[in-house]
């Protein structure tokens, strides 16, 4: 009994009071996650194939842009959106400064593994589609950049995962995520402990299936399963013909 009075007197926090907040910061943690990793892929791409053109005018600010943002903090980024821009003039929301935080940079971690994925693909690719009369547009869309992603996908999945977990810096601009949420909880209840482990215990919940499910849908790519009812259509088609022809 004495062994487990200690554990019992700590989680005294309501939480049926509090499971409404808990689920709008949730929710609001879902939304700057999603938001900022299209952005943040969208614009590690646009960095990525920059950094592998061949004019130093284009390829010399992506390099700077990727190394400036991979060396500072992203709680001095948070900081300097929120708190520095409105000093000249240039005010966003909260939400908004939270995912231009984050977008700014991941974009530059995505930028650099979308570039090493790129250039792993074999030239002779890019060589066979121009034989076959494609344009660069079309090779690029059709032929390079499937494979790509396929090569992307570890440190994509990686970064998605530690983006999510990443809003939490977010607190420190009242963005009304989880954390936020759990720091007025423990403001209210002085159970900080206690309301601590708990939403680190949510952060897990989310982040652990999040990250399997992302490996199995990365062991399924690599296995060469079509994802898509159209491919997987073709595929039987194939099949049907190949048999019919046997």
């Amino acid at each position: 009994m004495n062994l487990w009075q200690p554990l019992a007197e700590m989680f005294q926090v309501p939480w049926g009071e509090y499971a409404a907040n808990l689920g709008e910061g949730l929710l609001r943690t879902l939304a700057y996650t999603l938001a900022s990793f299209i952005g943040a892929a969208a614009l590690g791409l646009l960095l990525a194939l920059m950094r592998l053109n061949r004019l130093r005018a284009v390829r010399l600010p992506a390099v700077i842009y990727t190394e400036v943002f991979k060396n500072v903090p992203l709680l001095a980024i948070i900081f300097v959106t929120y708190f520095g821009l409105p000093s000249v003039g240039i005010r966003f929301s909260v939400f908004v400064a939270g995912v231009l935080s984050l977008v700014l940079f991941y974009a530059a971690y995505l930028s650099e593994i979308f570039r090493a994925a790129i250039a792993g693909i074999h030239p002779g690719q890019n060589e066979a589609a121009h034989a076959l009369g494609l344009g660069r547009a079309t090779t690029f869309g059709h032929v390079i950049l499937p494979q790509a992603l396929r090569l992307a996908l570890p440190g994509t999945n990686t970064m998605f995962v530690d983006l999510l977990k990443s809003t939490s810096l977010l607190v420190t601009i009242s963005a009304a995520e989880l954390m936020t949420r759990a720091q007025l909880i423990a403001s209210e209840t002085f159970r900080s402990l206690e309301v601590y482990l708990v939403i680190a215990a949510i952060y897990f919940a989310v982040c652990y299936p999040l990250s399997q499910s992302l490996l199995w849908l990365e062991r399924t790519i690599h296995a060469g399963v079509p994802l898509s009812l159209g491919r997987r259509r073709r595929l039987r088609l194939a099949q049907a013909l190949i048999q019919n022809g046997g």
